[in-house]
């Protein structure tokens, strides 16, 4: 009989086992498991909010930073095309500078033979000395020549050059003007910038690499740097596709990461916007 009590007992011991031990394991688990999701999707998408007030940073800068750029390529550009101008100038003068000396010494040279001439003794001589001096009379005229037309260059050219100083001053103006607003806009920005950027490298490395690199991936490919975005009236709050009924129970289950099948966003729930907004408040 007392055999019987303690086979009772034992049977009666592992089924309370069942009932109160092992369920309750189950549902341990499961819960711990909704948590880590749960949690990795408060993560990415504090992430992206921070990641999204950096980019309302940059914007506020707007094309500044590519108009500065632009302008330090013209800067440059007309420096160089200054240098080369005035290089050509040199080049011109000296040209006119070289053509009036040889004028010099060609009437140099007709001087001494006029005064050949008047000692010749025959005709020959003084043919000789004739063509002479009508060869250097015909090479001052064609130097004079070259002097008129390379001073004519030389006047255009200088034209050019006044033209490219007026221009070069404008836009150095320009550039400085911008550069000043760019610097003012990134004094005031920096510190702001410098913190978000702080923070979400903070976030960033709780977020296990496989899910970052696709969150960098989504957000690269994403023209408003959108990579996590919340399900809003029933649609994808990056793309604005209606989302089906059931997907949306999934996506509050928070059993696994979703994405939106027509961006491939990652996609979040009420309960986990207000877990970062709150955050944010506080």
């Amino acid at each position: 009989m007392a055999k019987t009590d303690v086979k009772t007992a034992a049977k009666e011991k592992k089924q309370a086992a069942g009932k109160n031990g092992a369920a309750p394991k189950t549902g341990t688990t499961a819960s711990k498991a909704e948590i880590t999701i749960a949690e990795k999707l408060v993560d990415l998408y504090r992430l992206q909010v921070l990641d999204s007030q950096v980019d309302r940073i940059r914007i506020q800068r707007g094309e500044l930073p590519l108009e500065v750029q632009d302008l330090e390529d013209e800067v440059t550009g007309l420096e160089t095309r200054l240098g080369k101008l005035e290089e050509e100038l040199n080049e011109l003068e000296t040209a006119v500078s070289d053509k009036q000396n040889m004028i010099k010494d060609a009437k140099s040279q007709i001087k001494k033979y006029e005064a050949q001439q008047a000692k010749v003794r025959n005709n020959r001589e003084y043919d000789s000395l004739s063509k002479e001096i009508e060869f250097q009379n015909l090479e001052i005229q064609l130097a004079e020549k070259r002097i008129k037309e390379t001073k004519a260059q030389i006047e255009g050219k200088k034209e050019v050059v006044e033209t490219s100083k007026t221009l070069y001053k404008e836009r150095k103006k320009d550039l400085d003007h911008k550069k000043k607003e760019l610097d003012d806009i990134i004094a005031e920005t920096e510190k702001d910038e410098k913190t978000l950027l702080k923070k979400s490298d903070a976030v960033a490395a709780k977020v296990e690499e496989r899910l970052l690199s696709a969150y960098h991936r989504i957000r690269g490919n994403a023209r408003n740097g959108l990579a996590v975005v919340a399900v809003e009236r029933g649609s994808c709050g990056g793309c604005f596709n209606a989302i089906p009924p059931q997907r949306q129970l999934d996506i509050s289950s928070h059993k696994k990461i979703i994405v939106c099948e027509h961006c491939g966003r990652i996609l979040v729930d009420d309960y986990v916007v207000e877990r970062v907004t709150g955050e944010t408040k506080e």
